[in-house]
């Protein structure tokens, strides 16, 4: 039986000399895989949940830890940096939602050197505006864009903190491509996959990039 190949004696054979482009292709992989695996339980010990807030039964993910250390806030925005860095995955500009889409968008925008653009609830921009009514549980919400918030063509993250039943970034995907622009991915910290809103959103052909999920409400 042959031994199982561990990262540190391929990391020995590197040394050695010359390897082949397979063995140096594997090395990064389980790498970023580790890497990947390190981020994201970091990520999650600085999520706090808050039980029965807002309403009985839910368990509320609080991102609020992760931004007040500036240690985990930077590895936090690293990790999507680093994933938007390369050129196949470049937007052209950030589109955040109202709110805490905001405080993730701006930085990541500005870390990539690109734009960024607020979705904002309805009644809070001052120019004109296309809009976009959603359902929440009980009753409706309307999220707006500022008409000249993107041009026809650009290729835009969407980017919000956390996805639930997906009503928020649904209405902010039809906002942007009704202004011609494409959403290219969207993006978050947290997927809830048992209220479906993720599903919803990746059935409409729309790619999603989500650092960590929970189980429940």
């Amino acid at each position: 039986m042959r031994p199982a190949v561990t990262i540190a004696a391929l990391r020995r054979d590197t040394k050695r000399g010359p390897v082949g482009a397979g063995v140096r292709a594997l090395l990064l992989f389980l790498n970023l895989a580790m890497q990947h695996t390190h981020v994201t339980d970091y990520l999650r010990s600085h999520i706090r949940t808050v039980p029965d807030w807002p309403a009985p039964g839910v368990q509320f993910r609080d991102i609020t830890p992760l931004l007040q250390d500036a240690k985990v806030f930077r590895v936090l925005i690293d990790a999507f940096v680093h994933r938007y860095m390369d050129a196949d995955r470049r937007p052209d500009i950030v589109a955040g939602l109202d709110a805490r889409g905001f405080i993730l968008g701006a930085v990541v925008a500005y870390e990539l050197n690109i734009g960024f653009v607020p979705i904002r609830k309805k009644g809070k921009l001052p120019f004109t505006t296309v809009e976009e009514t959603y359902e929440l549980e009980y009753g409706n919400a309307t999220v707006e864009l500022h008409t000249d918030a993107v041009r026809a063509g650009q290729r835009v993250l969407l980017i919000d903190d956390l996805i639930a039943t997906g009503g928020t970034m649904m209405a902010g995907k039809k906002l942007l491509e009704r202004l011609g622009a494409v959403v290219m991915e969207g993006a978050a910290i947290v997927d809830l996959p048992e209220l479906g809103g993720s599903g919803k959103l990746r059935a409409t052909g729309m790619p999603l990039f989500t650092l960590l999920n929970f189980a429940g409400h």
